[in-house]
């Protein structure tokens, strides 16, 4: 038997410490903090930190969980704002080998308490204003060892008591500054938890690795395009998809992070101003805010903005109000369990000579993968074979690559079926176009079947949004006996403006097929989560237990 060659490119060519490191995005700190120390990294109103403040905070916190006993793979909790602590949290848990939660702060006392126990959290880290909130939860947590510690942000002036035995400024005293970051022994050990949104029953734990958080960081940049030294408005709360990676982002970009603790438009546009803000990241609410606010608070802003538009697909007439506001858009696509967006609609040069209503249906895609995924791509989810580019035959949206999470945390059964066939299953139905981008359809669980045909709820939701007096809409299925199942549009209005059930439903027939109007039009203000997204499943509740509509 002839023995195998060992080739000349595997012969002595070993990784070794010289030449492999594990990856991870605690480096971006300690880089940013090396080559500008000096500059300037979070400002929170009256507060701001340098590069090199910033990481010897981190490293003190990093230092005095060490000496609470936090180590390898031990949870630690926060239920935190958009600050610097919620910042500092981001590199100062896993550079002592702990796994950072981020909890959502709208969630309530029996949400948290499930998450808190799920999770295992050794340490709770909470701000001052959700003490009420906090104080059941962990009276509901059988969490009896549970450090807890208090966030007392110098901003914030309303209600809220202390309620755990630490003081955050007092902890980071009892750490050493000259902490060094524990890196990880191997990039795939884990770095966060996410919960997602548990839209039926309990919520799932989302396990990022320290890889993944280093090249979607690195992706958000290239992706997106980012200059050195940006400056990012805090819009999108840290605690989602940890900011869909845009804390250790922003230091690999050596950037200038501004917090803000909660969305206002006013707000926005006065940070933008004073600041010089050049990229922010939103749902598409959040866009639709900002496009619909009052000319005059927008005065001053006379250089370009940059943002991100994900959580939903975002409706034409968001994306084209942004156009002509100067704000410059671009969506991104990805879910909890994707390090946040995944995708981006990448833009072509030639699209500028394009009209804008052109421009807005090319911009309005979910587009090609991020730099660091490896694919996305639209399948049968029964076959996994690829549907053809037709724009009409649908399937199901999968990734592949290192932008995926690791599982599922104590949910085998949940992540083997999410990872089924080799891919990951997003459960959102999709098109692909005959240039290779990917075209939304719907949620899976959102398409209506009226009278055996499909309806997209999104398709419904963009000819609404084309209604000068709409703000916000969403449409879910409603019982009907004739047919099944018809469209309900819940319809949140702009200030002072006023528009019958008969308007709507008119406006909606001169741009959609008579089976798809509205048989219901329902004005409120729309269920959303912290993040601005619209919450279907408590409207899609609401319409079950009415009555068919006559």
């Amino acid at each position: 038997m002839t023995e195998s060659k060992l080739s000349p490119y595997d012969a002595d060519l070993e990784k070794n410490a010289a030449n492999h490191v594990p990856l991870t995005p605690l480096t971006f700190l300690e880089r940013s903090a090396y080559i500008y120390p000096d500059r300037v990294a979070v400002i929170h109103g009256r507060r701001s930190y340098t590069w090199l403040e910033c990481y010897s905070r981190s490293r003190r916190l990093a230092s005095a969980l060490k000496q609470l006993g936090v180590g390898k793979n031990d949870t630690v909790g926060v239920i935190l704002n958009n600050t610097p602590e919620m910042f500092e949290c981001h590199f100062g848990v896993p550079a002592c080998g702990g796994v950072l939660n981020t909890i959502n702060t709208r969630l309530d006392a029996e949400g948290v308490a499930f998450i808190l126990n799920h999770g295992e959290s050794k340490v709770l880290i909470t701000d001052r204003e959700y003490s009420r909130m906090v104080r059941k939860a962990i009276e509901l947590a059988d969490r009896p060892d549970m450090i807890v510690i208090d966030v007392d942000d110098s901003e914030y002036t309303g209600p809220g008591e202390r309620v755990g035995t630490l003081e955050y400024e007092a902890l980071l005293e009892t750490g050493n500054p000259d902490f060094m970051f524990e890196q990880p022994g191997d990039e795939w050990d884990a770095i966060s938890l996410n919960y997602t949104s548990g839209t039926t029953g309990n919520p799932k734990g989302v396990v990022y690795h320290h890889r993944g958080a280093y090249l979607n960081s690195m992706s958000n940049i290239v992706s997106w395009g980012m200059p050195p030294h940006a400056v990012y408005l805090w819009t999108l709360p840290m605690f989602h998809c940890n900011g869909w990676c845009f804390t250790w982002t922003m230091a690999a970009n050596s950037g200038l992070n501004v917090c803000l603790r909660r969305v206002d438009p006013r707000l926005i546009f006065d940070a933008i101003r004073e600041h010089k803000v050049t990229h922010y990241c939103g749902a598409p609410i959040v866009h639709s805010m900002l496009a619909n606010a009052p000319e005059a608070w927008r005065e001053g802003i006379n250089h370009k903005v940059a943002g991100l538009v994900a959580a939903a697909p975002p409706p034409a007439a968001v994306i084209e109000g942004m156009a002509k506001i100067g704000f410059d858009i671009t969506h991104v696509y990805g879910l909890t369990e994707t390090y946040g967006p995944a995708a981006v609609c990448a833009k072509h040069d030639e699209w500028a000579n394009l009209t804008l209503a052109e421009q807005v249906v090319k911009n309005g895609r979910q587009g090609v993968r991020y730099h660091a995924q490896e694919g996305i791509t639209v399948l049968d989810p029964n076959s996994m074979e690829p549907v053809p580019w037709d724009d009409q035959t649908m399937g199901e949206i999968m990734f592949r690559g290192n932008l995926v999470m690791k599982g599922y945390l104590k949910n085998p059964k949940a992540t083997e079926e999410s990872f089924r066939g080799g891919w990951y299953h997003t459960g959102d139905l999709a098109v692909m176009q005959s240039d290779g981008y990917v075209k939304i359809k719907d949620r899976s669980k959102d398409v209506i079947i009226s009278g055996g045909e499909n309806i997209s709820s999104i398709e419904v939701e963009d000819a609404l949004y084309r209604h000068p007096a709409v703000m916000a809409a969403a449409v879910v299925a409603a019982p009907d006996e004739k047919w099944g199942e018809v469209p309900c549009a819940y319809v949140e209005l702009k200030d002072g403006v006023t528009v019958t059930e008969d308007e709507i439903r008119a406006h909606c027939r001169e741009h959609l097929a008579g089976f798809k109007v509205p048989k219901k039009v329902v004005f409120c203000a729309l269920p959303k989560t912290s993040t601005g997204k619209i919450q279907k499943f408590v409207l899609r509740e609401q319409a079950r237990s009415t009555a068919s509509f006559e």
